[in-house]
């Protein structure tokens, strides 16, 4: 969501200008018929369609609009009888990073309260609360931290996780929540992609099996234990496409074959739907140019007709404003495709309901579809027997606090991590060590819980946590000292590696990787570990050269090119984001005291290993006799890869002097349009002044600074006519929701060009800039290249904007415009130039 949601930032207001459309033909009979997980329900089917019966249409769309905490009130939940709401990550009761699980409890209380109160409008149906816990009740402090999904995908056990899934369920429901949005089902192709570490495997295999087992522990078994009261409603997301976008872009483009979508990317919809999963989310990505969130073929004729779902399609995070002539707060279209509920975030949820409303008395949407969809979510309640449960605070598990972070979930958590661990390198069988040696312990992710456990924890994007963040949690080097204390050695804890002289260490695990992140902040453009900055391969070197052998812990949300370290470490060990039970990896590293092996390594890549940064789209062949594909697999380290202590010799693969260049990736890098004929995706166009900033909805708009309109200058607006009024700093440019990685672009000759026509003369600046995460926006005053009254190309090098503590990897906003004077200009064609044109303005 932004994804949920989580806490995300909001999106900038109004539409999001997509790439044209493509139409591709369909064929429906790829999609295989799917019966139904489970049988219709006559009874029940009746008493739906009486209760429906009672419903006003503004109740009906009510349970249709699914708000954020941040975003209403329990006033608003009496007045309106929402269907549901949500946490996004981030997001605490009283805004409380540290709320008790009394404090959650008691506004789930308040709001089901709130919901069941007819005094207002009219209905007493409960309420549901959705959460993102998608490694354990990762918003809840103490909560059991299992390891992110790539690493489960590595121990490759769906019995296992179905226990975690059943563990966590426990967790959410002593907070009085209802509703989980897991498990994310989607099929990595490019891992580039920022939520790589939210798939378990670039295998539809593993990930169709592990969606049938998480949707079991969460749900219960059909016919067994389905939805008691030791469960919690699954949503299996995010539907489709998801993993397999363009460049691996966040949110962006699929244009994967119609085979493939079923192939690849629908296979966990057939584990998880078979498995009676009630939610669906829809997904942000377009396929083949058509947002899904719109998308009436795959929703509504493929997910509810030919899969057979007959529960409820809930959107993501304002996903359904970025559909083709749609906002935040009006989308007729995506209820017609077949969303059932709509996550809005901020305060867009009151239009939106309103505009609904309205929209189905013009007969924009009809009320079949409107009854429909509220068929599939009291379908879902009645399941869930929401209708006759007590009240959250009264519910079995309500309130059993000594069940959050348990110490038999952290054993089955810690359990996860030593399964997920993946040898790669192991020369001279440095592993398994002694643990009575002098155990030197380096590197800033050792002691660190938040960065081992990544995003989605506590906060959305994993930053800002402290180890006292984490209760009964362990860092890696808490369990290696433990571990190392208990038999009689030594272990020391010294971040940057040094260490007395006269203490010289027998052996040096460093624990390093990649700072925590969520979502499109996580988004690079290549594969290659701290491009720029080797701190960690520094340290390396620094412990090599010293002769102490070195064992990496390399810590990830994806697999990454690290040739220069796995040549600096005598052993390497993938451990992926292992949550709070960071003691599993001593339990693997280390022998007992007297010797013995005691857990084996078990995990195997379930994502091939890159041979170089460019490498970023390798995956293993399928299974379809392809033998030309099949010749063409040729990463470093291939799928299923992974030693054990018994391997043998021939099992190992050559990881000694590997090529540290880095292959440039300037002879494929092409130019990146930003706005050509139409913003491009992921990019929108704002208007600013230095106290605010909206997006553009509409073809005209304007503030207290400048107004903008399209305009046509080779065709149909294809350009931008500015006004600014001389008053104030007004701006213009693009923005993503993002931050998006340009460095390959800074590292070559690369320039900002655009078309640009001046209609007057310009006696102050006129600043052409970019901008990064956080306030740094770097500009360059164009106003002596541009000549009064006729178009023409500006081209300004990158190395231009190479100020304020610029960084290229996490651009926000790639292009604006900025002037107080009074002028009026029109801009096209703006574009990312890769390579050095003659025109170009350099500067040192």
């Amino acid at each position: 969501m932004l994804d949920d949601h989580a806490g995300a930032q909001p999106s900038v207001a109004g539409k999001v200008n997509q790439e044209a459309t493509v139409k591709t033909a369909k064929d429906i009979s790829i999609w295989p018929q799917q019966a139904p997980a489970i049988n219709v329900n006559p009874e029940l089917e009746q008493k739906i369609a009486t209760l429906l019966a009672t419903m006003t249409l503004e109740q009906k769309v009510a349970q249709m609009i699914q708000p954020e905490i941040r975003d209403i009130t329990v006033e608003d939940m009496r007045k309106y009888g929402f269907g549901s709401y949500l946490n996004g990550g981030g997001a605490y009761p009283n805004n409380d990073k540290h709320a008790t699980p009394a404090d959650w409890i008691a506004l789930a209380e308040r709001f089901y309260q709130a919901s069941i109160d007819d005094s207002l409008d009219g209905s007493s149906i409960p309420t549901m609360w959705g959460t993102d816990a998608v490694h354990g009740h990762n918003n809840v402090i103490g909560a059991t931290l299992f390891p992110h999904n790539i690493g489960l995908g590595a121990a490759d056990n769906p019995k296992l996780i179905e226990q975690i899934a059943a563990i966590t369920a426990k967790e959410v429901m002593v907070t009085g929540i209802d509703w989980v949005f897991a498990p994310t089902v989607a099929v990595v192709r490019d891992d580039r992609w920022g939520r790589t570490y939210e798939g378990y495997s670039e295998d539809p295999r593993i990930v169709r099996d592990y969606s049938f087992a998480i949707v079991e522990g969460l749900q219960g078994a059909v016919g067994r234990d389905f939805l008691t009261d030791q469960h919690v409603l699954s949503t299996v997301k995010h539907f489709l496409g998801d993993g397999g976008t363009e460049k691996g872009v966040d949110q962006g483009n699929n244009i994967a074959s119609e085979q493939d979508l079923y192939a690849i990317h629908a296979q966990g919809y057939v584990g998880g739907l078979s498995a009676g999963a009630q939610s669906v989310m829809a997904s942000f990505n377009s396929w083949n140019g058509e947002k899904i969130h719109g998308n009436k073929y795959l929703l509504t004729d493929v997910l509810k007709g030919r899969f057979g779902f007959d529960g409820f399609v809930v959107g993501d995070w304002n996903g359904h404003g970025q559909v083709d002539g749609c906002t935040n707060e009006s989308c007729a279209q995506a209820v017609n495709a077949g969303l059932d509920i709509f996550m809005v975030p901020t305060a867009a949820w009151k239009p939106l309901y309103q505009n609904t409303i309205e929209q189905v008395k013009r007969g924009e949407i009809a009320l079949s579809r409107i009854d429909d969809a509220v068929s599939r979510i009291l379908r879902v309640k009645f399941r869930a027997g929401l209708f006759d449960k007590p009240s959250p605070a009264k519910r079995p598990l309500s309130g059993k606090t000594e069940l959050i972070g348990q110490q038999s979930h952290r054993e089955v958590a810690r359990q996860a991590v030593r399964e997920s661990l993946v040898l790669l390198k192991n020369n001279q069988s440095l592993l398994p060590l002694s643990p009575k040696l002098n155990v030197l312990v380096a590197g800033d992710a050792a002691d660190n819980i938040g960065k081992q456990s990544g995003g989605w924890t506590i906060t959305w994007q994993g930053t800002d946590n402290q180890n006292s963040d984490f209760p009964g949690a362990s860092s890696i080097f808490a369990g290696i000292k433990t571990t190392v204390d208990h038999a009689g050695g030594i272990a020391t804890l010294s971040v940057n590696g040094d260490f007395d002289v006269a203490n010289k260490p027998d052996v040096a695990i460093v624990v390093f990787g990649e700072e925590p992140y969520a979502e499109g902040n996580g988004d690079i453009d290549n594969l290659e570990y701290q491009r720029g900055d080797k701190r960690d391969l520094a340290l390396l070197k620094k412990l090599a050269s010293q002769g102490i052998p070195v064992v990496s812990v390399f810590i990830s949300g994806r697999p990454m090119w690290v040739n220069a370290e796995f040549n600096q470490s005598d052993a390497f060990v993938a451990a992926w984001l292992p949550g709070s039970e960071g003691n599993g990896v001593a339990d693997v590293l280390f022998t007992n005291a007297e010797g013995k092996v005691q857990y084996d390594f078990k995990g195997k890549l379930s994502f091939s290993w890159p041979a170089t940064p460019q490498q970023t789209t390798v995956n293993r062949p399928l299974d379809d006799g392809n033998h030309l594909a099949l010749n063409a697999y040729s990463p470093l380290l291939p799928y299923g890869y992974g030693l054990g202590y018994q391997s043998n010799i021939s099992e190992h693969i050559s990881l000694e002097g590997l090529s540290e260049d880095n292959l440039s990736s300037t002879q494929t890098l092409e130019d990146l349009a930003l706005f050509e004929r139409a913003v491009k995706s992921p990019w929108s166009m704002f208007i600013a002044t230095a106290t605010e900033r909206e997006g553009l909805s509409s073809s005209v708009a304007s503030n207290s600074a400048l107004t903008i309109r399209t305009m046509d200058r080779v065709v149909q607006e294809d350009a931008r006519l500015v006004k600014f009024n001389g008053t104030e700093l007004g701006t213009v440019g693009l923005l993503s929701n993002f931050p998006r990685d340009f460095r390959a672009f800074s590292d070559t000759e690369a320039a900002l060009s655009l078309s640009i026509k001046v209609d007057n003369d310009l006696t102050l600046p006129l600043w052409l800039g970019m901008g990064c995460e956080g306030e740094c926006r770097p500009k360059f005053d164009i106003a002596g290249l541009v000549k009064p009254g006729e178009w023409q190309n500006i081209s300004v090098s990158l190395s231009c904007f190479n100020q304020d503590a610029m960084d290229f990897s996490k651009i926000v906003s790639p292009f604006y415009i900025a002037t107080s004077a009074k002028v009026q200009l029109s801009f096209s064609d703006v574009v990312i130039q890769a390579h050095h044109q003659n025109n170009t303005v350099q500067c040192d």
